[in-house]
């Protein structure tokens, strides 16, 4: 009997060892087969992301601004201004398109937690395309073209809308998460994703439009006084009216061109930030730091830009 119960002992601690062993190797699998999805998703995200983390800027001007040419030297002396006198210690390099002035300027608005400007708190933007549209009269903005995507035509309006939709809904999510670490983790999110990216941009631009549309109807009807950017941008033949503006400038960005110094103005006229640019390739002349606008209210916040040709931007962080 002993001998019976002896044996079964035996081949049930047999069978649990087994089973031990099995469910080990099985958990074992299973924690590389996690942790080769966990890094495959980061390398990915950091692939797709259009604002990548941050680097150090002398660093960085080494690596990018090697040998002894006049114009390798003349940058690094600019980026080491920016590093002793300005105190930029850092900074994120963003995708080089031509978005890349949007983009890094949205980045840090929504980055920084930076509200709505007033006037959209006092107007429902999703109701610019139908109020341009129908109660001004303009129907030409079927003309309107998305970037990269080229597409112009009687649907215009409803992808006007959605983009409108989509730069509310992520504006107001994202600026009230109040958790700084939070907050990075839903800009690197939406940020890398690139379809979601241009609705944003091109709602953006739109804006812009709307603006000029206002600005050029109170300049025709005798109405209040407009800012001083307007007058520069009705002043260039390629944009008279509000028209030509999309049809020469504001259409082609994020496809063949980016923002000139004129749509900069515009860009943190219309989001109510004032815009400091760093212009590497002025170093050592009054156009070395330039805001825009050039006019502005105290009240609003301000953002940083760093570029070396006034075509790509990066965005400089700054450490006491």
């Amino acid at each position: 009997m002993w001998q019976k119960v002896k044996v079964q002992l035996m081949l049930s601690m047999s069978f649990l060892a087994a089973v031990f062993w099995y469910c080990r190797r099985l958990y074992s699998f299973l924690a590389q087969l996690l942790k080769w999805w966990s890094n495959y998703l980061q390398r990915k995200l950091i692939r797709n992301l259009s604002v990548l983390t941050e680097v150090d800027l002398l660093g960085y001007s080494a690596r990018e601004w090697k040998g002894e040419t006049k114009q390798a030297k003349h940058m690094r002396e600019a980026y080491e201004e920016l590093f002793w006198s300005c105190h930029i210690k850092y900074l994120r390099q963003v995708r080089r398109d031509n978005y890349s002035a949007v983009r890094a300027v949205l980045f840090q608005i929504f980055s920084q937690g930076i509200p709505f400007p007033s006037w959209m708190k006092e107007r429902d933007i999703l109701k610019l395309p139908e109020k341009l549209l129908y109660s001004q009269g303009c129907n030409w903005i079927q003309q309107y073209s998305f970037g990269p995507e080229r597409y112009t035509g009687p649907n215009a309006f409803g992808k006007l809308r959605k983009c409108m939709e989509a730069l509310k809904t992520n504006w107001a999510e994202i600026s009230a998460t109040k958790d700084h670490e939070k907050r990075g983790n839903m800009c690197n999110t939406l940020f890398s994703d690139e379809s979601k990216e241009h609705k944003l941009y091109e709602a953006i631009k739109f804006i812009m439009l709307y603006e000029v549309v206002e600005a050029y109807e109170q300049i025709k009807n005798r109405e209040e006084p407009v800012h001083n950017l307007f007058s520069l941008l009705f002043a260039r033949d390629t944009s008279s009216d509000p028209l030509s503006f999309m049809m020469n400038h504001l259409n082609s960005i994020g496809d063949s061109i980016c923002l000139d110094q004129v749509e900069l103005f515009l860009l943190g006229y219309v989001l109510e930030v004032k815009i400091r640019v760093y212009r590497l390739h002025r170093f050592n002349t009054e156009e070395f730091q330039v805001n825009y606008p050039d006019e502005y209210r105290r009240e609003w916040n301000e953002i940083s830009l760093l570029t070396e040709d006034d075509h790509y931007y990066h965005i400089p962080l700054f450490r006491t």
